[in-house]
C-alpha cells in the first residue's frame, strides 16, 4: 500500500510541476488586459468576472489545434475551450455570459490573426453575394446602462409583480417564450423557487406583459454592436451585421 501511495504522490507531484511550467511559459507570452463587453455589470461583485476585464495571451500554434479538435466541434465547446486556453485570468468558463464570450473571441482573433477579416455578404439591391473586409477594430461594444444588485441581478416591474433577471447566461437564441423567461428570470416578488418561477410564467405573466419583458431585456443587452456598413455593387452603401463563428478564426 505504501508503494502505491508513494507512486500516486509521485504522479501528483509531477502533475503540478507540469502544470507550473506550463504556466511559467505561458506568462512569458505577448499579452494584454481586454475589457468585458458588461462590464462585469453582470456578475456578483464578489466573482473574478466582476472586475470587467481579463487578461488574454496571444494564441499559438498550439491552440490553433483547439479550433480542429473534432470532438470539441462536435460538443459545441471548441470556442469555450479557445477561450479557457488563452485567458491568464481564472475563472470557471461556465460562469461567462455569452455576451462576454463574443467580446473575448473579438479579441482573441485580433491578437491571433490582425484586424481585417473577411466576410461574404448580400447586396440587398442587387440580391449578389459581396466579400467584403471588415476592420474588427471598428466593432465596438453596445452601451450597457442598467444597474445591478450585489448579485449581478437586474429588476423589471409589471403592473403586479417584480421581477429579477439575469443576463449571465448561455443563450436566448431558439428559446420559446416561457423557455426565456424560466431560463433569465430568477426571482418573482420574493421568491426564487424554479416552481414560484414556472407558475408566474405558465399561469399570470400575460402574454403582452411578456412581450414588454422580452423587448425590455433585448434592447438592453450588453454584446457587440455587429452592425457594419458596407460598400454596394453600385457604389453606395448599406448595413448588415455579421456572426461570430467557428470559422471567425480561418482566413
Amino acid at each position: 500500500m505504501s508503494k502505491m501511495t508513494d507512486r500516486i504522490s509521485t504522479s501528483v507531484a509531477a502533475d503540478q510541476a507540469r502544470k507550473h511550467y506550463e504556466t511559467e511559459q505561458q506568462n512569458k507570452l505577448p499579452s494584454m488586459i481586454v475589457p468585458l463587453v458588461s462590464g462585469g455589470k453582470i456578475y456578483p461583485k464578489d466573482h473574478a468576472l466582476h472586475e470587467g476585464k481579463i487578461e488574454m495571451r496571444y494564441m499559438t500554434a498550439y491552440d490553433e489545434d483547439i479550433l480542429t479538435n473534432v470532438s470539441y466541434l462536435r460538443d459545441g465547446v471548441m470556442l469555450d475551450r479557445l477561450i479557457e486556453s488563452v485567458s491568464l485570468t481564472k475563472f470557471d468558463i461556465d460562469d461567462m455570459s455569452t455576451f462576454d464570450k463574443d467580446g473575448l473571441l473579438l479579441y482573441a482573433r485580433i491578437l491571433s490573426y490582425g484586424k481585417e477579416y473577411t466576410v461574404s455578404v448580400t447586396d440587398p439591391k442587387t440580391k449578389n453575394k459581396l466579400e467584403r473586409v471588415v476592420d474588427l477594430e471598428t466593432i465596438q461594444a453596445k452601451p450597457f446602462k442598467l444597474s445591478a444588485d450585489n448579485n449581478g441581478e437586474f429588476e423589471y416591474k409589471t403592473k403586479k409583480h417584480t421581477i429579477k433577471f439575469t443576463y449571465n447566461i448561455k443563450s436566448i437564441e431558439s428559446l420559446t417564450p416561457s423557455e426565456f423567461c424560466k431560463t433569465v428570470i430568477t426571482q418573482i416578488d420574493d421568491s426564487r423557487t424554479p416552481e414560484a418561477i414556472e407558475y408566474f410564467t405558465r399561469y399570470q405573466f400575460l402574454a403582452l406583459e411578456s412581450k414588454k419583458f422580452r423587448s425590455y431585456y433585448v434592447d438592453n443587452a450588453p454584446g457587440l454592436d455587429l452592425n457594419t456598413q458596407f460598400e454596394g455593387e453600385n457604389g453606395g452603401t448599406f448595413e448588415t451585421r455579421f456572426p461570430i463563428s467557428s470559422d471567425f478564426f480561418w482566413f
